[in-house]
């Protein structure tokens, strides 16, 4: 923290020795070393402060990245959903178009169903 060497603090302590006398100076240096530990663990819980602050930025930049990643894919589903469906209906479509009714049919074959629903029942396809 300071760039303060031995012989530096032996100069100040002979000059504190000498200002504040050696009655006082246990005294004065227990409430310096006091002071020093608060001043130690205010500093440590500011800096645990910022690093917490750090992490929850980190964090909060991490969750805005993944729900922008979910609602790309949840776009990219619907859109791929809404395609099916309209590809579907229109096979749909294409698939009424082709029967022809009851109504309309000949006398059927032997062995030929008689209409759509249970041609459809055995599998079987209608030509058009």
């Amino acid at each position: 923290m300071f760039d303060i060497g031995f012989s530096e603090l032996l100069v100040i302590g002979v000059v504190a020795l000498i200002v504040i006398g050696p009655e006082r100076l246990p005294r004065v240096a227990r409430t310096l070393g006091h002071l020093m530990g608060r001043m130690q663990r205010y500093v440590a819980d500011v800096k645990a402060d910022i690093h917490r602050e750090v992490e929850l930025d980190e964090l909060r930049k991490m969750r805005d990245t993944v729900q922008e990643a979910a609602s790309g894919i949840e776009t990219s589903l619907r859109s791929e959903l809404t395609q099916t469906e309209s590809e579907l209906n229109a096979a749909a479509a294409t698939i009424a178009a082709t029967e022809v009714s009851p109504a309309q049919e000949s006398a059927p074959a032997i062995g030929e169903a008689t209409s759509p629903t249970v041609a459809a029942a055995a599998g079987e396809k209608k030509a058009p």
